[in-house]
């Protein structure tokens, strides 16, 4: 659903804003990704296509979002990953203040909710390459050493 808007403070200016709900999201997601801890948007299947996308340069912004708009209200769901270590709780709390700030800023219109689903955290070691050259392999035939 798409939200019109029409500015009753110059009468000589007539016509309607019309938003759509996907500019909508994607300001949310944008919001979102500027909080500190907030690692990335979306659950495991979302966040491997992002990252095909983002490899050909062609981010996303809105995914993980999901938005409900009314004429005069936004109701926001939001999948993320938090990095480790931050406060899981901290971290939904400040990214549900920065969405209601932009979206009220951004948008005019009342955020009715922010729900928050985390779906995973993120440990910065597990981007770390691992080193299996000095591993030992156990033979072949034997599943364990």
């Amino acid at each position: 659903m798409s939200v019109a808007t029409n500015s009753p403070a110059s009468k000589s200016s007539a016509g309607k804003t019309t938003i759509e709900d996907a500019v909508v999201a994607k300001i949310v997601g944008i919001a979102t990704r500027e909080v500190t801890g907030v690692y990335a948007l979306g659950g495991g299947a979302a966040r491997a296509l992002g990252a095909i996308r983002d490899a050909v340069g062609n981010t996303d912004l809105a995914q993980g979002v999901s938005v409900e708009v009314g004429e005069k209200q936004v109701a926001v769901d939001i999948t993320m990953v938090v990095e480790y270590p931050n406060p899981l709780k901290g971290v939904a709390d400040q990214v549900r203040s920065a969405v209601y700030q932009a979206v009220e800023k951004l948008v005019g219109l009342d955020v009715v909710e922010v729900n928050i689903t985390i779906s995973d955290i993120h440990i910065p070691s597990d981007d770390k390459p691992e080193d299996t050259s000095s591993a030992q392999q156990p033979s072949e035939g034997s599943r364990v050493e």
